[in-house]
């Protein structure tokens, strides 16, 4: 009986195809809409995480200055020098790594060669902390990081745009116009996130070298330091505030005029934000699913009084009340719930699309492609109770009248 009501259903959806699908085209956009905006979120919260991740395990990032009160530009204040990165290595437990960290651009020329890249001054320790893997050659020695000598380890895309299938280990290149030998290689990492940057596309040389041939001060920009597996990072930026504010000679009382972020706490907070604006956006999306169950109700009151003699006919020969019920019913079931499926595979396609350009990676929700369908099952049954009680109440005499 159930199925010859679904068959009865789909047989009056098709004998009104364009009615049919104008009266689903809400639920259609509703529903894919919600499924773009949370496949697109998730993935995007996703993408973002994966690459601060890829930054570092246990990552603590220190800058001269702080945030102003009303969350505006930095209030800037002395900077590091490279001994608060030796105190800090040398007085804190639990490190793996501490790098102190300088940067900038410049063109770097090779041959008939010339492009712009990022340059970091640093030390060995940068690799430690952001988990890079040298391909060939070879990191700094303790001598050429002191000595400060002309030395460099390039990213992939440095070594590809310059060198192509070339080796390119003892070669010379040339930042602005100091000669640099290249002692190694970096392994690719990828685009960071949204593919707004080639975060290979840089030239590494010790921090000392920056300082006196490229930068001419003795400024760190950053200090990034790497706790060991297993070890509080929490507990490590409370001892490292603890040492900059004794080195900095800070006042009790008074506010550092540093910031140490525990990368983690970057994790949590965008997360939360992607979190709460996939939300909100997909409750917005949601309207259209009201409105779609709106249009659905409509459309079965019309399609109630056109099938008025119908009715009467099937009431006459001894259908029961809850037979006309359970049929409209169905019907408005059936049209939610194609309009249901046809918006999830326009959400996937589309979210996937919109993905593609964005160049990072959706996340697909079996579950919550499972509860937009039902939901829009469930815009059936809600908005099509009434037509179908209409229909169920109607006295069949009345209605064999009706022309």
């Amino acid at each position: 009986m159930w199925w010859q009501t679904i068959l009865l259903s789909l047989r009056e959806t098709r004998r009104n195809l364009m009615r049919s699908i104008l009266t689903i085209l809400g639920i259609v956009i509703g529903v894919a809409a919600v499924i773009t905006m949370v496949s697109l979120g998730t993935g995007a919260t996703a993408s973002v995480t994966s690459e601060i991740e890829s930054m570092g395990s246990n990552l603590l990032f220190m800058m001269p200055g702080q945030q102003n009160s009303e969350g505006g530009a930095r209030v800037e204040a002395k900077s590091f020098d490279y001994e608060d990165a030796v105190a800090i290595e040398r007085d804190i437990d639990g490190l793996a790594a501490v790098a102190p960290m300088s940067q900038g651009s410049s063109q770097v020329i090779y041959g008939n060669q010339n492009r712009t890249v990022s340059v970091t001054g640093s030390t060995n320790g940068y690799i430690t902390c952001q988990n890079w893997l040298i391909s060939i050659g070879r990191a700094f020695t303790d001598s050429e990081n002191r000595a400060g000598n002309a030395v460099c380890i390039i990213g992939s895309t440095v070594r590809e745009k310059l060198f192509g299938s070339q080796d390119p280990i003892g070669s010379i290149i040339r930042l602005k116009n100091i000669s640099f030998k290249v002692i190694g290689a970096f392994e690719s990492k990828g685009a960071v996130a949204f593919g707004t940057q080639d975060q290979n596309d840089f030239v590494m040389i010790p921090i000392r070298a920056f300082q006196r041939r490229i930068s001419g001060n003795t400024d760190i920009f950053s200090i990034m330091v790497s706790a060991k597996s297993g070890v509080s990072t929490d507990k490590v930026k409370e001892d490292i505030q603890l040492l900059m504010r004794e080195r900095r000679r800070i006042a009790e009382g008074k506010e550092n005029d540093f910031t140490v972020t525990d990368m983690k706490e970057i994790v949590s907070k965008i997360s939360t934000v992607t979190g709460i604006l996939t939300g909100l956006l997909s409750a917005i999306a949601g309207i259209s699913l009201l409105v779609g169950g709106i249009g659905i109700m409509n459309i079965m009151l019309v399609s109630v009084t056109e099938r008025t003699r119908e009715i009467g006919i099937r009431l006459a020969i001894g259908a029961l009340e809850r037979d006309v019920l359970k049929q409209f019913l169905l019907e408005a079931m059936v049209l939610t719930s194609l309009g249901g499926l046809i918006g999830i595979a326009l959400g996937l396609s589309t979210a996937a699309v919109i993905a593609h350009f964005l160049s990072f990676s959706t996340v697909f929700s079996p579950a919550v492609i499972l509860l937009a369908f039902l939901f829009s099952a469930g815009v059936g049954v809600i908005f099509g109770y009434f037509p179908a009680r209409k229909a169920a109440m109607l006295d069949p005499i009345e209605a064999l009248r009706h022309e």
